[in-house]
């Protein structure tokens, strides 16, 4: 029994928890190691049963396959986090890593049909800039004048057992507004600023690029659905429901 009691073991690994390395769980206690090895999407440890971490791990575990096999064919994003698409594969990642540190960090690959939304959120703060006064205070000009800074975020939402937010900043900095001598409710407009206008733009292509990618999978997916329509072979005149390549069931012509 030490100063701090008896050390904890790992529910997952059956390691021992040092100092500081416990993540608490429902119903037992992870070490920090094992954590690690959590989607970075996932927020809802503390509520966890050991058994879902175990199957969670054993998702990530096999995610590592996926990495592995995922080519890019399209990339949106210029600073620290970027959306790559595997359109041959109809899969996505969301990384902020090099696509040659994938298999270090085992960034989560996404089905485009898991994707049940998306959205943009531009976040907006105001701060008024201030002068010194002959005393070394800082005052407001007359008429004040403010700065206006904007992070924007892309959310996309998804259809997973264990995230449902993929939430990322676009920027790496600020986009900050030159100082306005006008009422705080008389803003510049925002999109006359180019580095505004990027990344609205960026944000708003990555949401078309997966919400189009979706739709497109969910399209076909209803045609497969759909009742097949019998018509006439070309080839023997036979009325036939042609099959996955479109051959008569009959002669195996092309019936349509």
């Amino acid at each position: 029994m030490g100063l701090f009691g008896k050390k904890k073991t790992c529910a997952i690994c059956g390691g021992e928890i040092g100092l500081l390395g416990n993540r608490k769980l429902e119903d037992g206690n992870m070490c920090k190691k094992c954590a690690a090895k959590l989607s970075p999407w996932f927020s809802d440890r503390r509520r966890s049963t050991v058994d879902s971490i175990k199957e969670q791990l054993a998702y990530r575990e096999a995610n590592k396959d996926a990495v592995a096999k995922f080519q890019t064919t399209l990339t949106f994003g210029t600073d620290s986090t970027k959306v790559y698409l595997d359109e041959d594969d109809r899969k996505f990642i969301v990384s902020s890593s090099n696509p040659r540190k994938w298999e270090e960090t085992n960034p989560d690959v996404i089905d485009f049909s898991q994707v049940t939304g998306v959205d943009i959120d531009i976040d907006e703060d105001v701060d008024e800039d201030m002068r010194e006064d002959k005393e070394g205070r800082s005052v407001s000009y007359n008429p004040p004048r403010y700065f206006y800074s904007y992070d924007f975020y892309v959310i996309i939402r998804v259809n997973s057992p264990y995230f449902d937010t993929i939430k990322f900043k676009l920027n790496s900095s600020d986009v900050q507004t030159t100082a306005s001598s006008v009422p705080a409710n008389m803003k510049p407009y925002p999109e006359m600023n180019n580095d505004y206008s990027e990344y609205k733009k960026m944000g708003e292509d990555i949401k078309t690029a997966l919400t189009s990618a979706r739709q497109q999978v969910r399209d076909e997916a209803a045609a497969a659905r759909a009742p097949k329509k019998a018509v006439i072979c070309q080839c023997c005149g036979a009325s036939t429901i042609p099959d996955a390549n479109g051959r008569c069931e009959f002669c195996g012509g092309a019936a349509q």
